[in-house]
C-alpha cells in the first residue's frame, strides 16, 4: 500500500454529493466549488496586512466562470498570453490586468497596450519593442519591470530566481531600465518580483517576502523613483501529497506586516500585492471519472476508469514530478465507507503512464462507481493533453455561490 495526500477539509460527503449531482452522471469531468474559493480569499484577506492586494494568476485555471468569480473577489488578474487576455476581456472586462511571461509577440504587446494592460517586461529587448509599438500607437504604455532577483524561494517546487533565468531582468540591470522608461514618458507601474512557486515552508515564504521588500527598496533608490506597485509574487503551495505541510498564511501575513513596517523610504507610498494561482483555486476542484472495468492481474486489482492523464496530467505524476506520488483520491460514490482493499486506479489511455492511484487503500469499488481525484482546481484541464489519443476534453462544472 502506498500513501496518498489528505483530502482537503472542505470536501465532506454533502459537498461530494453536490459535485456528483453537478456532473449529471456524465464522466469524466471537473467540478469546481466557488464557495471554497471565497473561503480561501477571505482567509487570506484576514491574514494579510491592511492594504496588501491579492492578484489571481489566470493560468492556474482560466475557466471563464472562475475568472469572473475571482475578478469580483481580488484586486487584479495576471495573464500570460493574448489568449488569456481575450478570456479576461470577456469574463471580467473591468478588471485590473497585468501581463507577464517571456516571449511576448509584438501582436500581444500591441493588444495589451491598446487594452490598457500593464506589461511586466521580461527583458530590455521586450522594453524596446513595447516602447516602439506604443510610440506608433500614440499611447503611453503601462510598463512594469519583472525582476530576476538574486535569491530564490527555498523549498519551492519551481525556482524562479537566484541565477540565470528566462524570466525577468537581472536585478543589477533594473535601475537603468526604469530610468529610461520614465524618461521616454511611459507610465511606469513598478516591479514584479517572483522568486518561486509551490512552496510549503511558511518560514521560507516569509523570509523571501522580506528579501523581496528589501530588494524593491534598493532598486527604487537606485532608480531614483518610487514604484507605484510592488508585486511580491506568490509561491504559496498546497498539500498534494502525504506529509505535505499547509502554508500558515496567518504567520506569513504577520511577517509581511513586519517587513512592510520596516521598508525603505523609497517605498513609503508604494502599494503592494501578492499574486497567487493554485493556492486560491487548487483545492476547490475535483476530477471525477467512472469505473468501467474491474480486473485482476497477477494478484493485483485494477480499476479502469473513463478518465486519465489526458485530463489530469499532474495527478498521474507526469507534470514535473520526479518521483510519482498519489494525489488525494477517493471513491466518490462510497465517500463515507471505510477502506477495504488495495487497488490500482488507471485511466483509459493505452500507456502505462496513465495511473491515477498507485496501490491505494479504498472502499471496494465496482463498475459504475465514481473515482474522485482532489486538488484538481489548478493546472488540471488546461495543463493536460486533452487531445492525446482522441478522447477529447472533460466538461467543467461550477457549483457553490454561482451555481
Amino acid at each position: 500500500m502506498k500513501p496518498f495526500g489528505t483530502i482537503p477539509p472542505w470536501w465532506d460527503a454533502a459537498r461530494m454529493d453536490r459535485a456528483l449531482a453537478a456532473s449529471s452522471v456524465a464522466t469524466p469531468c471537473f467540478v469546481y466549488d466557488l464557495d471554497i474559493v471565497r473561503d480561501k480569499v477571505a482567509t487570506l484577506r484576514a491574514a494579510l496586512p491592511p492594504g496588501v492586494g491579492i492578484h489571481y494568476a489566470v493560468k492556474a485555471n482560466p475557466l471563464p466562470g472562475i475568472i469572473a468569480a475571482l475578478a469580483a473577489l481580488v484586486d487584479g488578474l495576471d495573464i500570460a498570453s493574448a489568449g488569456e487576455l481575450a478570456l479576461v476581456e470577456s469574463a471580467a472586462p473591468h478588471a485590473h490586468v497585468s501581463f507577464a511571461g517571456p516571449g511576448k509577440r509584438d501582436s500581444e504587446i500591441e493588444a495589451a497596450i491598446r487594452a490598457g494592460v500593464t506589461l511586466n517586461l521580461e527583458s530590455e529587448g521586450e522594453a524596446d519593442r513595447a516602447l516602439a509599438i506604443a510610440s506608433r500607437l500614440g499611447i503611453a504604455p503601462k510598463l512594469a519591470v519583472r525582476v530576476n532577483p538574486d535569491f530564490s524561494l527555498k523549498g519551492s517546487g519551481m525556482k524562479m530566481g537566484g541565477g540565470a533565468a528566462a524570466f525577468g531582468i537581472d536585478a543589477e540591470r533594473v535601475a537603468p531600465l526604469v530610468r529610461r522608461l520614465i524618461q521616454t514618458g511611459a507610465d511606469w507601474r513598478g516591479f514584479h518580483i517572483f522568486a518561486g512557486s509551490q512552496a510549503l515552508d511558511s518560514e521560507a515564504i516569509a523570509a523571501t517576502q522580506a528579501a523581496t521588500v528589501e530588494l524593491a527598496g534598493r532598486l527604487a533608490e537606485e532608480a531614483g523613483a518610487t514604484p507605484p506597485l510592488v508585486n511580491l509574487g506568490g509561491g504559496f503551495g498546497i498539500p498534494y501529497f502525504a506529509n505535505d505541510a499547509t502554508v500558515d498564511v496567518t504567520f506569513v501575513g504577520a511577517r509581511l506586516g513586519d517587513a512592510l513596517a520596516a521598508r525603505a523610504d523609497s517605498l513609503k507610498t508604494s502599494r503592494f500585492a501578492i499574486e497567487l494561482g493554485r493556492w486560491l483555486v487548487g483545492e476547490c476542484g475535483v476530477y471525477l471519472s467512472r469505473v468501467i472495468d474491474r480486473k485482476e492481474s497477477r494478484g493485483e486489482t485494477f480499476l479502469v476508469t473513463d478518465g486519465g492523464l489526458h485530463h489530469q496530467l499532474a495527478a498521474s505524476g507526469n507534470f514535473g514530478t520526479v518521483v510519482r506520488r498519489n494525489y488525494p483520491i477517493a471513491v466518490a460514490t462510497r465517500f463515507a465507507e471505510p477502506p477495504s482493499e488495495i487497488v490500482n486506479i488507471v485511466g483509459c489511455l493505452c500507456t502505462p503512464l496513465d495511473k491515477l492511484g498507485d496501490s491505494v487503500s479504498m472502499p471496494r469499488a465496482d463498475v459504475g462507481d465514481v473515482i474522485a481525484v482532489f486538488m484538481a482546481g489548478a493546472y488540471g484541464a488546461s495543463a493536460s493533453p486533452a487531445a492525446f489519443l482522441g478522447h477529447g476534453p472533460a466538461p467543467e462544472h461550477i457549483i457553490g455561490a454561482a451555481d
